[in-house]
């Protein structure tokens, strides 16, 4: 398996990009995960449903599952921050990619999503300069990047030419941690 982190500020277009990545890769015959990070109290269960009322019964864990997909719903008994290493342990190993995004701080290679600040917002820093795990940049303005760099830039809106440089570099992105430290 292979794993590539998307970071970057809210808004920035991870999720297009992401979401973009995945028929690409898939056309290729790989078989794509994607782990995202919520920041707010979410919710795909819903009121009425059976696994909601046994979530709200007390029930720890709640599994659907169909001939089309397979759900698992666990609810922590207090808060719980999961961190990128756990949650792809959850995943199939038998996919080929794995797609995280957000999680910015985590210790996985990444690619830095970048817009530069719209009007009358504040701008967002870049991460490339000091996270050692950026290993490219997807931008709508790599002119305007805040600071000189070696890496890879793409344009974010092409999404094969990452994919392609992904497939080419797969080796780079070889997902290995030793779950045992």
């Amino acid at each position: 398996m292979k794993a590539i982190g998307f970071a970057g500020f809210s808004g920035a277009g991870k999720t297009t990009l992401v979401e973009r990545l995945i028929p690409v890769l898939r056309l290729h015959g790989q078989r794509v995960s994607v782990v995202k990070h919520a920041h707010h109290k979410f919710d795909i269960d819903h009121p009425g449903k059976d696994t909601y009322r046994h979530r709200e019964a007390g029930a720890f864990e709640v599994v659907v599952a169909s001939d089309k997909r397979l759900a698992l719903i666990r609810e922590f008994e207090r808060p719980t921050q999961l961190g990128v290493h756990d949650l792809i342990a959850e995943l199939n190993p038998g996919v080929d990619w794995v797609l995280v995004e957000g999680f910015k701080h985590s210790d996985l290679r990444k690619i830095e999503v970048w817009r530069e600040a719209e009007e009358g917002r504040t701008a967002r820093p870049a991460r490339y300069t000091e996270d050692a795990f950026i290993v490219a940049i997807a931008t709508d303005m790599p002119e305007r990047l805040p600071a000189p760099t070696g890496l890879p830039i793409f344009d974010l809106n092409d999404a094969d030419a990452i994919g392609a440089w992904l497939l080419q570099n797969a080796s780079r992105f070889e997902y290995k941690v030793d779950r045992h430290g």
